[in-house]
């Protein structure tokens, strides 16, 4: 009579002999990520102030924070901000990587450089960003822009100082800068979906769009969904485009709340609400993963 065959034993149980190394690793990491994050929420419920050496205990940052008569203009910033950028990287990101996946069926030259293209966004500093679609609204004569408009008979826009059009310009430039990470996210998730699924769609005459509808975005949902929890960490963190762009203004029209806790360390000195707006921060950053994750279907979670 033979002995039943055993059971193998799952491949991801941890076995104690990987204990002894992974317990250093995870205790590493742990102090790497968690310390930080555990001193910003121990500075939040102090009075600390960039150089002063003495600090005490106090909710009054908290409530400083709390009772700050512009946050709401700043939370409503944020929002218009982040909902803008991500829906626009996604779509323009989509739209380009459907653009190159369709040319390189087609086996059309050019799809290289377009990729180049997209991707030299990227790599420039966020800063020099800022700084290069200052100059290309610029109101002065030298504004690309307004030039152009101006040569084929429209007014020029006040881009920049008018509070109407600055948040539109700074969503504009991180819209720019961000597409190429969407881009390759979404043509990666672009390629592994089995091409049999569009030829059996073909032989049922289905249209573009009806593929596009019942193919391409069904097997995109996962990735779409992750490339927006991604791009809105990147955004809600995002605040040296727009200082460098528009510094903010006019008035407070463009600032957010990675920007508003900027200057509440750097330019007002206060240590304190500086770490209790990061905690708000941070916050409402696990609160969108968080929403977002729930959209994912039930197995990729």
């Amino acid at each position: 009579m033979t002995r039943p065959a055993r059971r193998a034993r799952p491949a991801t149980r941890l076995t104690s002999g990987a204990l002894p190394w992974l317990l250093p690793a995870l205790l590493m990491l742990g102090m790497f990520y968690l310390y930080p994050i555990a001193e910003a929420l121990r500075l939040a419920f102090t009075d600390a102030r960039l150089f002063d050496q003495s600090t005490s205990f106090s909710l009054a940052s908290i409530a400083g924070v709390a009772g700050s008569a512009t946050l709401g203009t700043i939370l409503r910033n944020t929002l218009v901000y982040t909902v803008a950028s991500v829906l626009g990287q996604l779509a323009l990101g989509l739209f380009i990587a459907l653009l190159v996946v369709r040319a390189e069926r087609a086996r059309l030259r050019g799809t290289l450089v377009l990729r180049t293209i997209v991707l030299a966004a990227w790599v420039i500093p966020a800063i020099a960003n800022g700084i290069i679609w200052q100059l290309l609204l610029s109101e002065a004569p030298f504004g690309a822009i307004n030039s152009a408009l101006r040569l084929i008979g429209v007014s020029p826009v006040a881009w920049l100082s008018d509070p109407a059009n600055a948040m539109t310009s700074a969503v504009i430039a991180t819209i720019w800068q961000g597409t190429a990470y969407s881009m390759i996210l979404l043509y990666a998730a672009l390629k592994s979906i089995d091409p049999v699924l569009y030829e059996a769609a073909a032989i049922d005459d289905a249209t573009a769009m009806e593929r596009f509808w019942f193919i391409t975005l069904p097997h995109m949902r996962p990735a779409l969904l992750v490339n927006a929890i991604l791009i809105k960490i990147m955004t809600l963190n995002m605040f040296d485009t727009i200082l460098s762009l528009t510094g903010g203004g006019p008035g407070r029209a463009t600032e957010v709340l990675s920007l508003f806790a900027y200057n509440t360390v750097f330019q007002s000195f206060e240590l304190g609400r500086g770490a209790a707006l990061a905690m708000l921060l941070l916050l409402i950053s696990l609160l969108l993963t968080a929403a977002l994750i729930l959209l994912l279907p039930r197995g990729r979670r």
